[in-house]
């Protein structure tokens, strides 16, 4: 049985150029196995904790020397001798050596970097593709086929993603009409530079935000819908049923002393009741079948009332009022919030805590969508993690910049590997969407 040997962790840089962490796994096998940790820039108040070194002086105070400190020096040391196959007792270990509720004193960083490193290691030691090792965590049964999820594709940003005049984060298109996931893939890129062309053709900027999805100043927020639909047309496909459209206005952003300020293009403010008329009247006018995060994280009444208007039509993805924490989900789930969460690795810090809580929306019935962050790396461990949970649906960006498209690669190669063993997701969510 092979044992953990070393485990040694390295400041690199993100997609944004910030610091983040690389940790290395080595077993006395010889297998070697690496991990990085993404991070996010809109971003849920009840996350677990990225923890940067504050020094002004390197990195503008976001440097990540002291996580990799705590992996190198308190981690590393206590994880010698382990079997990486243990991987809910090693991330139980580093919860207690952190010892934090929200990981704040070794950083959800560190330990999301080690945990990570040890579940590819084992899956490497095993013999077994990593998304096939995830599935073996989750108590997938092997004669099952394997999920390919469906892309929710980022192809216009706003909000903090962007510094142009649109105040909603992304407008995403969804190609729930593919048969295969390459056929989905290809389907993206086609709108992608449809969608360019339109854009330049009208003199607007074809410069991307942080996920690769076009920034233009628009007159409007609605106009940055219209033109996906616009772009989803002229590239030959009908809206609706071979593109449909996922939204992340990242209310959260916008909320503010019971309110929702427009803060990026006219000052506008709603109250709850006006937002939830607002993605109403989207829903009944454009090809919109998921919602993520309509409603800020501190707004619960908001967000019942959006559920009971749209929860049967819409998929309603709750990301900041969530936070992929199995606890805080259990609380939504209770109170009849939402129908799908997203599931980001970072935000709880270890890939045991991810898996519980995925299982726990596919028991309870609620969607699971498997996402990036903002700031990513080359890593593509989503991309296993899609497929090895049969979440059946991912978010990771636009069809540029080499750290998204890494995602999308990956998951080509996984079904080209599988053959028939797998299914595509889309056509499923085409005909089980609420």
């Amino acid at each position: 049985m092979s044992k953990i040997q070393n485990i040694t962790a390295l400041e690199i840089l993100d997609s944004r150029g910030n610091p983040t962490v690389m940790v290395q796994v080595t077993l006395n096998n010889g297998i070697t196995a690496s991990a990085c940790v993404r991070s996010g820039a809109s971003t849920g108040s009840r996350e677990a904790v990225e923890l940067r070194d504050a020094n002004p002086k390197r990195y503008g105070g976001k440097g990540v020397l002291r996580a990799v400190a705590n992996v190198n020096r308190v981690i590393a040391p206590r994880l010698k001798g382990k079997s990486p196959h243990a991987q809910q007792e090693i991330d139980d270990l580093m919860r207690n050596l952190d010892g934090a509720e929200n990981k704040s004193k070794l950083g959800a960083n560190a330990l999301l970097g080690v945990s990570m490193a040890v579940c590819r290691a084992a899956a490497l030691g095993a013999g077994m593709p990593l998304y096939a090792y995830i599935r073996k965590l989750h108590g997938g049964k092997a004669s099952t086929p394997y999920v390919l999820p469906a892309p929710m594709m980022n192809v216009l940003n706003g909000g903090v993603h962007a510094t142009n005049n649109v105040d909603f984060q992304e407008f995403m298109l969804f190609p729930i009409g593919a048969l295969t996931f390459a056929e989905a893939l290809r389907y993206g890129a086609e709108t992608f530079h449809t969608l360019k062309k339109l854009l330049q053709k009208r003199g607007l900027v074809t410069s991307v935000g942080d996920e690769g999805g076009f920034a233009p100043n628009l007159k409007t927020n609605t106009e940055a819908v219209q033109m996906i639909v616009r772009a989803i047309k002229a590239a030959g496909y009908k809206p609706g049923k071979d593109i449909a459209i996922a939204l992340d206005p990242a209310a959260s952003e916008l909320y503010d002393s019971g309110g929702y300020v427009m803060k990026k293009s006219d000052r506008s403010r709603k109250t709850p009741a006006e937002m939830v008329k607002l993605w109403a009247g989207w829903a009944k006018q454009y090809p919109i079948v998921s919602l993520e995060d309509g409603m800020g994280e501190e707004d619960r009444e908001g967000w019942k009332a959006l559920t009971k208007a749209l929860g049967k039509k819409l998929q309603l993805v709750g990301d900041d009022n969530f936070v992929t924490n199995p606890k805080i989900f259990a609380e939504g789930i209770r109170d009849g919030i939402a129908n799908a969460i997203l599931i980001k690795l970072n935000q709880i810090g270890t890939v045991s805590e991810t898996l519980e809580t995925v299982a726990m929306a596919q028991k309870v019935g609620y969607g699971a969508v498997i996402s990036h962050r903002s700031g990513e790396t080359e890593d593509a461990f989503i991309a296993d993690l899609a497929v090895g949970t049969g979440a059946g649906q991912i978010k990771t960006g636009s069809l540029c910049r080499s750290e998204r498209i890494a995602k999308y690669n990956r998951l080509l190669a996984i079904e080209q590997e599988l053959g028939r063993r797998s299914r595509f997701a889309g056509p499923e969510l085409r005909t089980t969407r609420p």
